[in-house]
């Protein structure tokens, strides 16, 4: 099944499913959001696609219309924006070491001594990143890119600071997660992601992984309930003024990974801070494909496309670029 919300108006949010990729969508009945609608189905005890049958289906909805309308929102959101965390890992598909390791030097040597420290993680990822079902695995290089406040929506622009060097897509697939009443997290499907970064700013030096991430991402448009397929090949594209300057496929799925999806969703919710009651998690898995390794520099204006079979409609987001002083100080006051 195929979840997405759609900006109905006079502040309104409908909720439509539709079971395939190219099929009709319907409005669920009497659904304020997605995550109304997951919070429904743990306090019931029930399943998310139970209670969407209990609600039934209404209006047929025209997805595609919605989004060239702008009206396709993010797929799920929280009315309290910090109660929405984008995270992520890297470093976890077969292939995705070659891409960083490409961005902090230009040549390793074979020996273990000097291998970056990405291609030593990678190497721990490939050793260790798929245990037996039950056991743990080896963690995965983990990173934070903000709160509810950093999504944008399909169709809207992502916004680069005016600080940024560097503002590059990044196709990926994101778990999507509610937090239960007693603190269990519990997936409700995965969706495209473009965890957007800034691949200059990372280069310049590995410690500004952290600042590197901090930049809006967008999700979407509509999750696919159910298990992850083990082989995703997808499409990640860059077009500029009506034609495409950039176009590679990408790789994603268990089969492509040097992780199991179980092992990074270990890693992630074991920290305490992550099973707020609640909250909705977007954790992205990661990827190895980048324009930026490809010598691409993305302007403003620019849309970055990313599609996936059986994920339903690509996702689409145009660059913007916020202006500004790069010198200008923030002010900060004194209580």
């Amino acid at each position: 099944m195929l979840i997405s919300q759609i900006d109905l108006g006079v502040s309104r949010i409908g909720v439509a499913v539709r079971e395939n990729p190219g099929e009709q969508a319907r409005l669920v009945r009497d659904a304020a959001s997605v995550h109304s609608l997951a919070m429904e189905a743990l306090d019931a005890g029930n399943s998310l696609s139970a209670v969407i049958q209990s609600h039934g289906t209404g209006d047929v909805v025209d997805l595609e219309r919605a989004y060239a309308e702008g009206r396709l929102l993010s797929p799920i959101h929280h009315d309290d924006a910090a109660h929405l965390h984008l995270t992520g890992t890297g470093l976890t598909h077969l292939g995705s070491a070659a891409s960083r390791d490409a961005m902090h030097q230009k040549a390793a040597a074979a020996a273990e001594e000097n291998l970056t420290d990405s291609m030593k993680m990678f190497r721990m990822g490939l050793e260790a990143g798929k245990p037996a079902r039950g056991s743990v695995g080896v963690q995965p290089e983990w990173f934070y890119k903000g709160n509810g406040n950093a999504v944008t929506a399909p169709g809207k622009p992502i916004v680069s600071p005016h600080f940024a060097e560097d503002a590059g897509e990044e196709p990926e697939i994101a778990g999507i997660y509610v937090i239960s009443p007693s603190g269990r997290p519990f997936r409700i499907g995965f969706a495209l992601s473009n965890e957007c970064s800034d691949h200059v700013m990372e280069r310049r030096n590995y410690l500004y992984l952290a600042h590197s991430k901090l930049r809006s991402a967008s999700f979407g448009p509509e999750i696919r309930t159910g298990a992850l397929p083990g082989d995703i090949r997808g499409t990640s594209r860059i077009i500029r003024n009506g034609k495409t300057i950039w176009e590679k496929p990408f790789l994603s799925g268990e089969e492509n990974m040097s992780h199991t999806i179980d092992n990074l969703e270990h890693h992630h919710f074991k920290y305490d801070i992550f099973r707020v009651p609640g909250d909705i998690h977007v954790h992205m898995f990661g990827t190895a494909t980048l324009s930026f390794a490809d010598g691409i520099s993305a302007n403003a204006g620019d849309v970055f496309e990313i599609e996936a079979r059986d994920f339903g409609l690509p996702l689409s987001n145009p660059l913007s670029v916020k202006t500004g002083d790069v010198a200008r100080a923030v002010e900060v006051g004194i209580l």
